[in-house]
């Protein structure tokens, strides 16, 4: 509460997910129905001010309306891919234009195949962006930047040990730090989180 009033927006509702990874998040399309979510992983590992510097930037991404901009970054790449699609499928159909000449069956499987990896690279960059947004204020909400630079090394260690019985796929970008750091690490490009070292460094 104290921290809401702080980032001048309405207190949020809290929950705690039953699950051994440490982790945190949250949602809600604006400040007036913003919802922050810890699991109970993470209190066995944060410090009070650790903690504190976590509930700041998910605080933040409720003032920043991110859960918004996400939705509306999909929702385009979903549109994008849609329409590449049927392009690539209508293209690979014709018999060719009024000169004449025949449209290459590679220009469609082309663009189905490049329009929907531009579209997703870019909601990612979106969604690090957001990343760096957030960290950048939740450190002035909180006024202590270091507490959340030792918090994002301590749940980056240890999502790399502790498997997450509560995340998925579709819904790791929500959290503070990647769920599925241990898994196969992808390219940055591909990646919807920074990596946690250069987080680190720009609040520090």
């Amino acid at each position: 509460r104290e921290l809401a009033v702080r980032a001048q927006i309405p207190m949020p509702r809290v929950f705690l997910i039953d699950d051994p990874q440490p982790n945190a998040f949250a949602t809600g399309r604006d400040p007036a129905h913003g919802v922050v979510a810890i699991t109970s992983g993470i209190l066995e590992i944060l410090s009070a001010r650790e903690l504190r510097g976590v509930l700041a930037h998910e605080l933040a991404h409720i003032r920043n309306r991110d859960i918004l901009i996400s939705t509306i970054a999909a929702c385009v790449t979903g549109v994008i891919t849609y329409a590449a699609h049927a392009i690539g499928f209508f293209g690979m159909g014709s018999h060719g234009n009024e000169d004449g000449e025949h449209a290459s069956p590679f220009t469609g499987i082309l663009m189905a195949l490049v329009a929907p990896l531009a579209a997703t690279i870019i909601q990612l960059g979106i969604s690090r962006s957001r990343e760096y947004l957030a960290d950048e204020t939740g450190a002035e909400i909180s006024g202590d930047p270091l507490a959340l630079a030792s918090a994002l090394a301590r749940l980056e260690e240890a999502a790399s040990v502790v498997p997450s019985a509560a995340a998925q796929p579709a819904t790791a970008s929500l959290f503070i730090v990647n769920p599925f750091a241990g898994g196969k690490r992808l390219a940055r490009l591909f990646s919807t989180h920074p990596a946690t070292a250069d987080r680190i460094a720009r609040l520090e």
